[in-house]
C-alpha cells in the first residue's frame, strides 16, 4: 500500500485511510497532518482509485467508515480506529485514555454510527461551505 511519507526502515505505527472526497474528512485529517508529532503516522487517501487496498477489504467498506491500519496489519474502524489514532497524537492522547475507560468505546461507537447517518448531509453543508463565494463586481 502506498502511503505518505514513505520512509525507508520501520512501518508506521499507523496508516489512516480516510476519504479524500469527503470534505468534513479532508477537514479533520488536515487538523491531525498539522500536529507537530513526534510519530510517524501515515495518511492514505482511499478515495484514490489507484490506491491499493488492504487484503480482504473493498473500497467501498474503506469509504465508509473511518479506519487505520496498525503496523503489524491489523485494521480497525470506527471509535476503536480513532483511538488508536489519538494514543500517538500529541495532544489528542487524553482522548484516547478517556475511551479506554468502561463502556466508553461502546458509547463512542454508538456515537459514531449515529453521526455517519448525518454524514451525507453534513458533507454536503461542508462542500458549500467549501465553494469559494462569489466576488460582488466592482462598483463602477
Amino acid at each position: 500500500m502506498t502511503t505518505e511519507p514513505s520512509k525507508p526502515g520501520p512501518p508506521p505505527p499507523l496508516t489512516v485511510l480516510y476519504d479524500g472526497a469527503c470534505p468534513l474528512c479532508r477537514r479533520e485529517i488536515g487538523l491531525y497532518r498539522d500536529l507537530p508529532s513526534d510519530t510517524s503516522v501515515c495518511y492514505a487517501d482511499v478515495s484514490d482509485a489507484a490506491l491499493p487496498l488492504p487484503e480482504g477489504t473493498t473500497r467501498e467498506q474503506l469509504l465508509a467508515r473511518f479506519h487505520v491500519r496498525r503496523s503489524d496489519g491489523e485494521l480497525l474502524s470506527g471509535a476503536q480506529a480513532f483511538l488508536a489514532l489519538w494514543a500517538v497524537l500529541p495532544g489528542w492522547r487524553w482522548l484516547a485514555w478517556i475511551g479506554r475507560a468502561p463502556g466508553a468505546a461502546w458509547v463512542m461507537e454508538r456515537g459514531y454510527r449515529g453521526f455517519l447517518r448525518w454524514r451525507p448531509a453534513l458533507q454536503r453543508l461542508a462542500a458549500r461551505l467549501d465553494r469559494p463565494k462569489p466576488r460582488d463586481p466592482a462598483p463602477r
